[in-house]
């Protein structure tokens, strides 16, 4: 890249030389960085710009115009966020695995020792719930874009549609938020299974376990064997009034 005297020395010498038309010159130095006569010029390189100039008596010339420096003044506040501070996919994996691990000891005491005074204070206690439910809101504001809102309700109706949402949750961030929102309804589940079960002294360890992997089935394993609980205990009591 030559410097600015240099070009305005060249074009006055190329100038006597080769005469040109208005047309044939700006569109040879026309631009921001342009070849004119074998050599690469820059038209606006932040200190120089070539501007143009026409007359009848003179043709065409070039100017070299000086630019002042500019800048934007920025005021010093005690936090400005930066999009280099969000965290990448390893904070997704990391929240993935964490939360995963956090509620299996919770399982294990619903299967393990339902009837054990720990297990039943920790099912009374609300604090994981209240963990799982801030990471998850955290996940979802670093997921969350403009695009948010309509992935969701990209139908004319408002409602949303599977290619839609299958696109949303190709983001990591996106899918281990929604990872932890079914770990906090499948636990919640499960408690209140262990509660019920509890209540009406009925076999839960089953319907806890299915909670788990597949929430919706563990629900109605319960139902189903609520149902056949209370049949059987019916059945029974004519005998035991015998």
């Amino acid at each position: 890249m030559i410097s600015c005297k240099e070009v305005f020395r060249f074009i006055l010498s190329a100038s006597a030389s080769f005469p040109l038309s208005k047309a044939e010159f700006w569109s040879s130095v026309a631009g921001t960085s342009n070849e004119f006569l074998g050599l690469r010029i820059s038209a606006g390189s932040g200190r120089c710009q070539i501007g143009q100039r026409w007359s009848f008596m003179g043709g065409a010339r070039a100017v070299l115009q000086r630019q002042a420096l500019s800048f934007t003044p920025c005021r010093k506040t005690l936090f400005c966020p930066s999009a280099s501070w969000l965290p990448g996919p390893e904070i997704a994996g990391s929240a993935f695995t964490a939360g995963t691990v956090a509620v299996l000891p919770f399982y294990a005491l619903m299967v393990l020792a339902p009837h054990a005074k720990l297990t039943k204070r920790s099912m009374e206690s609300g604090l994981p719930y209240v963990a799982l439910g801030a990471a998850y809101a955290f996940l979802l504001y670093l997921s969350w874009t403009a695009d948010t809102m309509r992935l969701m309700f990209s139908s004319k109706y408002w409602l949303p549609e599977l290619s839609s949402i299958t696109r949303m949750f190709s983001n990591e961030l996106t899918m281990a938020s929604a990872w932890l929102h079914l770990l906090l309804v499948d636990l919640f589940a499960a408690r209140q299974i262990f509660h019920d079960g509890l209540e009406h002294k009925v076999e839960t360890r089953h319907s806890v376990l299915l909670c788990l992997f597949f929430c919706p089935i563990g629900i109605a394993a319960h139902l189903i064997t609520k149902l056949l609980t209370r049949m059987a205990r019916l059945r029974l009591m004519p005998q035991a009034q015998e």
